[in-house]
């Protein structure tokens, strides 16, 4: 594989969120990109994903922002409720902006991976190519990285290569990588006869050990996820939309016309795994770990693609030195993920008791003090990138809890 000489070259090993958001802004910071995906196509695994403010102002840092922002839905007012359709606590909009400087949005991956991709030069990413890391690289050589056509030599290897990521096992093969957080998740984006998005309020309903999530999106459809504690494995491949029936049918509408819209392939289902025990570092040689290879967590907060996006936009401000990467991501992203375990162990919990208890400190505390859901996001969704954003004003809906740093 011939390799053109010149700026300093960066292979992407990953063409996910994660890895294509590290590809643009390096490329915008003047870095020559090669992105590599082992599958067929860009094209993820149909799922939405929900994008909070820290990572919308990430993607203003590589003028993307506002874009997404006109592409998705913005969620609206909502909350948590109980199976039977009680609402434990409500959400409100308008302070979530003005408390954190912008709106929660949702849109489906494939927008997001389309404008990413759309900003790459021309055939900077290579599909169906499988890469592997035989040389982490140091100071006096470059990384190598293999593949069916070669061998590439880079300046810098991304790995946004996932949770089982095969490079994180080169660079660290001592650590006992993920493990099995105790439940499964379901997914679905459909259109749903009957059921017009405008009409559907957004909602988390906590059962006990299962929860259930419905979230309009602007396009017209309806994406839902569900939850369950169940033993590793369970699948049930003839038809999972079978299986959300009998967990979540007899739920609050508008859930068992969701379920009912959903054919069985349109039902995606993927036990969860996490990195419980952190990384030692986030690099080694010429290799930094991006997104779920480096710090997968339970999608309990909504923060594993935010996650990716801020590594990516924090990456390239630190290419030249990788040591201030690992030291800017690893403590904030071990912190964040140890909240979402937490946040799963509390609307995941299954005893009779403690669900009732639960539900009952979170209807008391959301009556007694609205905002004190809301302040649990401190710290994550008011993060602000270190390179300058370049978001409108209206775009934003709010003001910034602090100055861009």
């Amino acid at each position: 594989m011939t390799q053109q000489r010149g700026r300093s070259h960066a292979v992407i090993v990953g063409g996910g969120i994660g890895g294509l958001t590290a590809a643009v802004a390096l490329h915008l910071s003047g870095w020559r990109v090669t992105v590599l995906e082992r599958a067929r196509s860009l094209e993820p695994v149909g799922a939405a994903i929900s994008l909070a403010p820290n990572s919308l102002r990430a993607l203003d840092v590589i003028g993307l922002g506002d874009e997404i922002r006109g592409l998705a839905a913005w969620q609206g007012d909502g909350g948590v409720r109980t199976p039977s359709g009680r609402w434990l606590s409500r959400a409100n909009t308008a302070a979530l902006a003005e408390r954190f400087g912008g709106p929660l949005v949702l849109l489906h991956r494939s927008a997001l991976i389309d404008r990413l991709a759309a900003r790459l030069p021309e055939g900077a990413v290579r599909v169906s190519v499988p890469a592997a890391l035989t040389d982490p690289g140091g100071p006096d050589r470059p990384a190598r990285v293999s593949t069916p056509d070669g061998e590439l030599e880079a300046d810098l290897v991304v790995a946004a290569d996932g949770i089982h990521s095969a490079v994180r096992r080169v660079l660290f093969p001592d650590h006992p990588g993920p493990v099995y957080a105790g439940f499964t998740t379901w997914r679905v984006v459909i259109p749903v006869p009957g059921l017009h998005p405008g009409n559907v309020t957004s909602h988390e309903t906590w059962g006990r050990g299962r929860i259930w999530g419905t979230h309009p999106l602007k396009d017209g459809r309806v994406y839902a996820y569900a939850a369950a504690v169940t033993p590793a494995g369970g699948h049930a491949p003839d038809d999972e939309q079978a299986v959300l029936v009998r967990r979540f049918g007899t739920w609050h509408d508008p859930i068992p016309q969701v379920i009912a819209a959903a054919r069985p392939e349109d039902v995606l289902r993927h036990d969860v795994h996490h990195i419980a025990e952190p990384l030692p570092a986030f690099h080694r040689g010429r290799v930094v770990l991006l997104g779920d290879a480096a710090h997968a967590m339970p999608p309990t907060l909504g923060q594993g693609g935010n996650q990716a996006v801020e590594d990516a936009i924090v990456l390239a401000a630190h290419s030249g030195d990788l040591a201030a990467y690992t030291a800017a991501r690893l403590p904030r992203t071990t912190e964040i993920a140890r909240k979402a375990v937490g946040v799963a162990r509390l609307n995941l919990m299954s005893g009779r008791v403690g669900t009732a208890v639960r539900d009952a400190m979170v209807a008391a505390l959301s009556k007694a003090a609205p905002g004190v859901l809301l302040r649990s996001f401190d710290g994550i969704a008011d993060w602000c990138p270190p390179q300058p954003p370049y978001a409108s004003d209206e775009a934003r809906a709010g003001t910034p809890r602090k100055p861009y740093e």
